[in-house]
């Protein structure tokens, strides 16, 4: 091709704009091989060099606008048909519908391609063009213009006839959106058309200004895509609440999380993942989380059947609206206190449930007293095991479908802490210590050191929960004082090792009594090995010495006074009187003692000891016709000693009553019924015989030594009727209750004033509150006592109140 005038100084522009134009047409009808492209960049450079460059501009922005107009809109406008619309009257299957849309977007995306093929072509030739004349006049570039006119000619151009109203970018979007509604359904769908005409639309433009927020994509296809979802999603969440159980609606979201984030990637954008990702989870999470938790077959009916997937998948959904998981936090926290709390009712029930009746061969009356405590012993130490299991099974959920999920640790931490400490079950330290107690007296024996340290764990887990650890303290006190007198204890190694778990878990005010303890139990020790010695150098040559075993308490240290039976006698018990070989060895060592302790007194506590006495039974027949005596060594407990001593100085046949003994040993009443019971009506240790025979000890009953007692072995112990550690009756549960309130009266005022004294000046709530933190971990103290208790210090000088103040206040006064 050559042009006439091209290095003159003149330019033809009309005759040069129509071999440019004539070229222009060839590269779009893909004509092209024959062109010279370099001669094409002359022509145009010389006529932008002429000054011609804006009306060069605006031809090739007409010729564009014509061709697209003209040419390209004609071949789209023919393949809108009925069969692109689903709401279409016409019938149509999918299959045709699926087929239109496709053909559709693949001549909608040919024209897209096209065009932008030979508009880099063209953007080639015009090169000087767009570098001179478009940046000196702040011209857009021609091959942007072309797109506008792409975006003006072609998708907004306006649709009439059979495919409906509307212009061509609303239909694609909404082939586009039925495409993936179809795909949503099952169906399969040709992802790459639909990419390509995401492509065309992520490269297009509402405005020039050409900002990632004005794409076409954004402004047009997601806004309806995010609108129709979010119909879309709402009425499924709706339907699959109403028609399926909650693993399979938490299956189902997830999976359409996943297939949207999917579709995104493979099929539209990925700017649009977040956005769609919160619509889906707005819709069938967040806007639904609340019934989809209280469904019949939902967190409820998981956690009792142990659904461990399901249960990660409501975390997971929770876990994506809500980093508090508020909805499944509030039901797991439900779930755990009605569990908890029919423990606790079946605890309660357990222990007030009448005792079994006795059997048919079991002569005179029960002792339904005694089996009314065992039972609730027994209910005791169900309790406890039904909390740990309860314990472990919200355990194994929190780290296998809550994934160790802190914050809702410590709302099952708190729930537990909640039913455990519940004002309708007031005896949750009692029972933790029993346990404790039941485990150190025979549950560790044969254990291995690991699952030894397992049962102090779980011990220490529990402690953890309750709030009134000083009431805690006071029954362990109480548990672990007859574990050591009665050396019922397995391993003191063990017990040490409980004392510094607590020690390290409550501090070392709560275990100092507790160590005090073991070290009189140390001291008794060397004290008994003392005067052992000592009685060695007096040298007394008689051979029938008894043999004494002391242990010396420190009363402030000791629960003394819950060693009693429980019965109703005044605490200050009366002194048993001993027979004499036993009360000059109790005279030698309280002379020992004050030689080795000036100052102190010694008070005989006869209840709780024990001795071991040699009975020898008359001659006997044996099977080869000879008479043999019957020796027996006998573990009694002191009281047992004291009567059986009694019966040395009886003739045979002669006999005492109940009143007799009492008179002459000084015996409680209720001690003295349950040592009787043990050596006469026990069928193994009937060491005595009782008239009337019966289970029942009354003052008028007669006692004789039984000659012709039998036992199968020689040393026997002769177990005392008694509760043991038992749980405390009502009675006594009140009792323990007021001793630990007035010993909270102290620690609150201790508290009030310790911090009176650092602040000098404080306001009454400030006080209160302060009071509370400091108590909180020993009790929880009742905002009332602390008044009271405020008021007491008032009216002895160690407070005032400070007058004119706007609040009530305070000053310590000094």
């Amino acid at each position: 091709m050559s042009i006439q005038g091209l290095h003159g100084d003149e330019v033809d522009f009309e005759n040069t704009w129509a071999q440019i134009a004539s070229a222009f047409r060839e590269i779009h009808t893909k004509n092209a091989s024959k062109l010279s492209y370099e001669e094409l960049y002359r022509h145009c450079y010389r006529v932008v060099l002429k000054k011609k460059g804006e009306e060069l501009y605006k031809r090739v922005q007409n010729f564009e606008h014509e061709w697209l107009s003209n040419e390209v809109r004609s071949s789209i406008l023919l393949l809108v048909t009925p069969q692109l619309s689903s709401h279409d009257m016409v019938a149509t299957t999918a299959t045709e519908q699926r087929t239109a849309r496709e053909k559709f977007m693949k001549g909608l995306n040919a024209a897209w391609r096209d065009h932008q093929t030979c508009m880099a072509m063209l953007a080639d030739v015009l090169m000087y063009m767009d570098r001179v004349y478009c940046t000196d006049h702040r011209q857009i570039s021609i091959y942007t213009a072309a797109m506008f006119l792409f975006r003006d000619d072609i998708l907004c151009a306006p649709i009439t006839g059979g495919g409906g109203t509307g212009h061509v970018l609303g239909l694609l979007n909404q082939v586009i959106l039925d495409q993936i509604q179809m795909e949503r359904a099952g169906d399969v769908i040709d992802k790459y058309i639909i990419k390509s005409s995401v492509y065309m639309l992520e490269h297009l433009y509402e405005d020039e200004s050409e900002s990632e927020d004005k794409r076409l994509y954004v402004r047009s296809f997601e806004v309806q895509y995010l609108d129709t979802s979010r119909e879309f999603y709402k009425r499924e969440a709706e339907l699959m609440l109403r028609d399926s159980d909650a693993g399979a609606y938490c299956r189902h979201t997830t999976r359409r999380i996943y297939e949207e984030e999917d579709r995104c990637k493979s099929t539209l954008s990925e700017i649009t993942m977040p956005k769609i990702k919160k619509v889906v989870e707005d819709e069938l999470i967040k806007n639904r989380i609340e019934e989809l938790v209280g469904m019949e077959s939902g967190v409820r009916f998981m956690i009792d059947n142990d659904r461990m997937d399901e249960l990660n998948l409501i975390f997971d959904l929770n876990s994506r609206v809500d980093d508090k998981k508020s909805e499944l936090t509030k039901a797991l926290q439900k779930r755990v206190v009605e569990m908890g709390t029919d423990v606790n009712s079946a605890a309660i029930a357990a222990s007030q449930a009448p005792a079994p009746a006795p059997e048919a061969s079991e002569k005179g009356k029960g002792a339904p007293a005694e089996r009314t405590l065992n039972q609730q012993t027994v209910a005791a130490l169900k309790w406890v095991e039904e909390v740990l299991q309860l314990k472990d099974k919200f355990d194994r959920i929190w780290r296998e479908s809550f994934e160790s999920d802190h914050p809702l640790q410590t709302a099952l931490t708190q729930s537990f802490s909640d039913f455990i400490n519940s004002p309708t079950f007031p005896r949750s330290s009692e029972y933790i210590s029993l346990f404790i107690d039941e485990n150190m007296k025979k549950g560790i024996k044969g254990k291995t050191e690991s699952e030894i340290d397992m049962v102090l764990e779980k011990a220490i887990v529990l402690l953890r929960y309750i709030q009134d650890k000083d009431l805690f303290e006071r029954y362990y006190k109480k548990h672990l004082c007859r574990r050591l007198l009665m050396n019922k204890s397995i391993s003191n190694d063990v017990e040490k090792q409980m004392i510094s778990r607590m020690k390290m878990e409550l501090g070392n005010n709560f275990t100092l009594k507790l160590e005090a303890m073991f070290k009189d139990m140390t001291i008794s020790e060397e004290l008994t090995a003392g005067f052992k010695t000592h009685v060695h150098q007096l040298g007394d040559p008689d051979p029938k010495r008894i043999e004494l075993s002391i242990n010396v308490l420190t009363s402030m240290t000791w629960p003394l006074e819950s060693m009693g039976n429980g019965d109703s006698e005044d605490t200050k018990r009366p002194q048993c009187i001993f027979p004499t070989a036993v009360d000059r060895i109790k005279q030698g060592f309280e002379k020992y003692y004050n030689t080795k302790h000036s100052g102190r007194q010694l008070t005989w506590l006869a209840n709780m000891g024990s001795a071991d006495i040699k009975a020898t039974f008359p001659k006997v027949p044996q099977k080869d016709g000879s008479f043999k005596e019957r020796r027996h060594e006998l573990n009694v407990s002191t009281y047992g000693m004291v009567i059986l001593l009694l019966f040395n100085d009886l003739s045979a046949g002669e006999s005492m009553t109940f009143e007799e003994i009492q008179a002459r040993t000084n015996i409680p009443n209720s001690d003295l019924i349950r040592n009787l019971q043990s050596l006469a009506v026990a069928p193994k240790t009937r060491i005595l015989l009782k008239e009337p025979m019966s289970k029942d000890v009354k003052p008028t009953d007669r006692f004789f030594f039984n000659e012709g007692f039998q036992g199968k072995f020689i040393r026997i112990k002769v177990g005392v009727v008694s509760s043991g550690n038992k749980v405390e009756s009502d009675r006594e549960r009140r009792e323990t209750e007021k001793k630990n309130d007035d010993s909270r009266a102290f620690c609150i005022e201790a508290a009030v004033v310790r911090i009176m004294k650092q602040r000098k000046e404080l306001s009454h709530q400030q006080l209160v509150a302060e009071t509370l933190t400091q108590l909180q971990g020993q009790f929880k103290p009742e905002v009332p006592m602390i008044k009271k208790r405020i008021e007491s210090l008032i009216e002895r000088e160690y407070l005032e109140r400070i007058e004119g103040a706007k609040v009530d206040s305070y000053r310590y006064l000094a």
